[in-house]
């Protein structure tokens, strides 16, 4: 008897009148978000400028969803073209079915095409993104919790995953959650690129190329839990030797890209130092300019504080200078008063 489990949701649709919102969508759209916006930020502090991760994102995430859909389509065939299906569902990407692996492949695909639009390394640019993809494939992997699928073996542990749906071939019951697993492997993955790269100085695709070979090693294991159907070759799922395969290959690039181009790429993004010289110069020319006219200010309120204060020194200089003619006017008046007197005594003598 299962004492705890992660219970599936009834439905994966939610209905805003007549417009379906569906959990797995959302969970892709959250996923693009988080990826472009760590991207940016970690595109920014390698040198780049704002909003490159973004206009090329632009053509990634198209391509990668068309890629993953392909090979989804291509590897589960029997799916949508066996008899009784419905080709028609090969479209549905909304009901679920993207393949990590098409995904990738053509999303690089439409990242080159964007950096060589912008005229970014795409190494470099490939390096920034890492753990932001890794973040949005662990969001994304609930878009599989709300579809009820993906799920591994049965299982009574504490957090397996109730499966209520019996739709395609699935049997109501309790499983290993490998969404689960895999989201949580994915969030550990960002960390070690994240912790790594800052550690190592990564750079010319390494950062990615550890991504590409840490998610595959996750991928490994998580895939030879899962009981959906697959194809087999030699015992092993189809995924599982993708996996192995694609892990050599980024051990491979790490090891001959760190002998042939040690280090990190000195510029990521060319003209972005001088858009931001150019920037930091219009800002100083700015303060310059406000400098000035506060200085300007500042002089006219002195000059006009000073003839204020001019105004009534020279007043009291006009009424001094008044004031000493006055006197020297009554002195010269008492003058000739005492001559006049003067005068007057010498004629009563005469």
């Amino acid at each position: 008897m299962e004492l705890a489990f992660i219970p599936s949701p009834s439905s994966g649709v939610l209905y805003l009148g007549p417009v379906p919102l569906r959990g797995y969508a959302f969970c892709i759209i959250i996923g693009v978000f988080v990826a472009v916006w760590l991207g940016n930020k970690r595109w920014i502090a390698r040198g780049g400028r704002a909003g490159t991760v973004a206009d090329i994102a632009v053509w990634a995430v198209p391509f990668g969803l068309i890629g993953g859909r392909l090979y989804h389509v291509i590897t589960d065939y029997q799916l949508y073209f066996s008899e009784g299906r419905d080709w028609v569902d090969a479209v549905k990407i909304w009901e679920g079915g993207l393949g990590i692996w098409g995904a990738i492949a053509f999303g690089a695909v439409g990242a080159w095409i964007g950096a060589r639009r912008r005229g970014v390394p795409m190494p470099a640019y490939a390096d920034a993104v890492a753990p932001g993809i890794a973040l949005a494939q662990a969001i994304g992997r609930w878009g599989n919790w709300f579809n009820q699928e993906l799920y591994g073996k049965a299982t009574d542990l504490p957090w397996a995953v109730e499966i209520t749906s019996s739709a395609d071939g699935r049997v109501p019951g309790t499983y290993h959650p490998t969404f689960l697993y895999e989201s949580l492997w994915c969030i550990g993955v960002a960390l070690l690129v994240i912790w790594a790269d800052r550690r190592f100085e990564l750079g010319h695709g390494r950062a990615f190329a550890l991504y590409v070979a840490s998610y595959c090693a996750g991928r490994f294991w998580i895939e030879y839990m899962r009981v959906d159907d697959a194809h087999h070759i030699l015992g092993l799922r189809l995924n599982n030797w993708t996996a192995l395969l694609v892990f050599l290959l980024a051990v491979v690039y790490i090891v001959l890209s760190a002998r042939k181009r040690p280090g990190r790429e000195a510029v990521v993004e060319p003209g972005a130092e001088r858009a931001d010289g150019d920037a930091a110069a219009d800002d100083a020319t700015v303060d310059a300019g406000a400098a000035d006219a506060a200085d300007a200010e500042d002089s006219r309120k002195a000059q006009d504080a000073a003839k204020d204060s001019d105004a009534p020194a020279g007043a009291g200089e006009r009424g001094a200078a008044a004031g000493d003619a006055g006197e020297g006017t009554e002195r010269d008046a008492k003058k000739d008063v005492r001559d006049v007197k003067d005068g007057a005594d010498s004629a009563k003598k005469a």
